[in-house]
């Protein structure tokens, strides 16, 4: 069985629903406990988003040397980022509306890319998080461009994933605005191309709103300095793709991530949903400001579980959440920022190839022996000659 393939038969129906039901316990206590310090976390996020943006902009439009133009690219990248990944991201699960403030609502909030909320919501915050990991049903996994389980056919096309990759991570806010379209579904004529027009009028109205402002009324605003503040805004989103690309991806598609079919996971309880989020998701270790910077998806799993807890609260309860599993033998993937990434990379590289190539015994399996063993000799015998 390929390494991602499933492990939900390792605990009993009785196991699963202790399971559960402690994590049940532990999302009561954290919801019954929100108040003024939460509202107080989130405003002063949103303050340091502004600040940071007025920042930015005013280093960019009245920049007289490359060094101040540099530092307001980076204040303006760091804003989107803030704004992207802490606030947008986590408003829209509805992780503040008992605030019942307008600005911070899930239903009003409209974030600084060019996927409109109303898309999100509907592919992410449902399908994703209901379906996640389950081939077929989580559109999100792979994305539609990225073979990264043996459960999906191997295709020549795959070979050339890895630039896809690198595509899908450069154009990601693109690529998530676009998502909603299921071109792969209306290629397989599930969907009908006519039943996407709201979408599309939706998606034209957004992108129309978001390029108008980044990259023809700030650039206006500058007058003769206009090149500067159009390349600056656009080495920004650039900086926010890239950055939200990779988070997201340590989160989703490390090497110890496993996918499920549908027949595994019909008539789910409460604990076995829970099993599969868990199994299905990685955190990665860090600083405070990494996982700020990351909207907390550094804690993919305690996201997956609770989307809808205030995310500054999963470093708090990530440590009672490994006790859990642990004490229920369940494997809570972690490892650092960096580790994480190599597996990502690892994953799509494997999975670019015919499964024949990487299976034990296989040829590029026998490649690395071979040069294993040239390089244990050639090594010994310079061991032995010095």
């Amino acid at each position: 069985m390929d390494m991602q393939t499933r492990s939900l038969s390792l605990m009993t129906r009785e196991e699963l629903d202790s399971f559960g039901a402690e994590l049940d316990d532990l999302r009561h206590e954290i919801m019954a406990d929100l108040g003024q310090r939460d509202a107080d976390y989130i405003r002063s996020i949103v303050r340091r988003h502004k600040y940071t943006e007025i920042a930015g902009r005013s280093l960019i439009h009245f920049s007289l040397t490359p060094f101040s133009w540099m530092a307001g690219v980076g204040l303006l990248s760091l804003s989107k980022i803030l704004e992207n990944m802490e606030i947008g991201h986590n408003v829209l699960h509805g992780q503040y509306d008992w605030m019942n403030d307008p600005e911070l609502n899930s239903r009003s909030y409209e974030w600084d890319i060019v996927c409109d909320a109303e898309s999100w919501r509907k592919y992410h915050n449902y399908e994703h998080h209901t379906f996640t990991n389950i081939i077929g049903k989580d559109r999100d996994y792979g994305y539609g461009l990225l073979r990264l389980s043996k459960d999906e056919p191997w295709r020549p096309w795959h070979l050339t994933q890895f630039g896809n990759y690198v595509a899908l991570s450069v154009l990601f806010e693109w690529g998530v605005a676009l998502h909603e379209l299921e071109i792969d579904n209306i290629k397989n004529g599930t969907v009908k191309p006519k039943d996407k027009l709201p979408f599309l009028k939706r998606f034209v109205d957004k992108t129309s709103h978001q390029l108008g402002k980044d990259y023809i009324l700030f650039p206006l605003l500058a007058g003769p300095f206009a090149p500067k503040v159009f390349a600056a805004n656009l080495i920004a989103n650039l900086n926010r793709n890239l950055w939200t690309s990779t988070i997201i991806f340590c989160g989703h598609f490390t090497e110890d991530a496993q996918t499920f079919l549908p027949e595994e996971c019909e008539d789910e309880s409460r604990g076995q949903w829970y099993y599969r989020q868990l199994l299905g998701s990685s955190n990665f270790t860090g600083s405070r400001w990494l996982h700020i910077m990351s909207g907390h998806l550094s804690y993919q799993i305690e996201h997956h579980m609770f989307p809808d807890l205030p995310a500054h609260r999963y470093p708090e309860i990530a440590a009672r959440v490994e006790d859990i599993c642990r004490r229920y033998g369940v494997p809570y993937n972690t490892d650092t920022f960096l580790n994480q990434y190599k597996t990502v990379v690892t994953r799509i590289l494997k999975h670019s190839v015919p499964d024949s190539l990487t299976e034990p015994g296989g040829a590029l399996d026998k490649v690395g022996s071979a040069v294993n063993r040239v390089l244990g000799k050639f090594l010994g015998q310079r061991t032995a000659a010095s």
